[in-house]
């Protein structure tokens, strides 16, 4: 959450010439709800069975880049599928730029809404430290630090693509 991964995905897509899909933008679609009233409705645990389920939907898909949520690995095996239908980068950003993001988008994300500085900074903490052993599951890693400027941005791309060897 707050890495860049839409960013960063939307980016490449176009650079590509391929198709892109953002998980949470595309369940929100399908279910015609936002992702926050979902975990509403049916808690996490119900929104995580509907996302790993769309997520073998999407990656179904030709020619796409995906960009799905941040907890996405961490459920039903969503990375091991993942790294068995396409090449997966994990983009790591660092706690300081985590922060500054998700302070910004604190009121549109569930699982951080209303969250204090501290409790925010604890939060980020806590769940890298509880993510990564999943992420590092990813083909590649690089860097989601520098995604501030349509340069920056453009920069990335070419790094994500040197990386792929594409």
């Amino acid at each position: 959450m707050g890495t860049g991964k839409t960013t960063l995905g939307r980016a490449l897509a176009a650079d590509l010439d391929v198709s892109f899909c953002d998980l949470d933008q595309y369940i929100e679609q399908r279910y015609m709800k936002s992702v926050s009233m979902l975990f509403k409705e049916v808690g996490e645990a119900g929104f995580r069975q509907i996302e790993s389920r769309l997520l073998r939907e999407v990656g179904e898909f030709e020619d796409v880049v995906i960009s799905c949520g941040g907890a996405t690995p961490l459920f039903n095996d969503n990375m091991d599928y993942m790294n068995s239908c396409g090449v997966t980068v994990w983009l790591d950003s660092s706690v300081g730029a985590l922060f500054r993001r998700l302070k910004v988008a604190g009121m549109s994300r569930p699982l951080i809404s209303g969250k204090t500085d501290v409790e925010l900074m604890r939060y980020i903490k806590e769940e890298l430290s509880r993510r990564t052993p999943f992420y590092e599951k990813a083909a590649y890693r690089y860097s989601g630090d520098r995604l501030e400027s349509v340069s920056q941005v453009a920069e990335s791309v070419a790094g994500v693509r040197e990386i792929l060897g594409i």
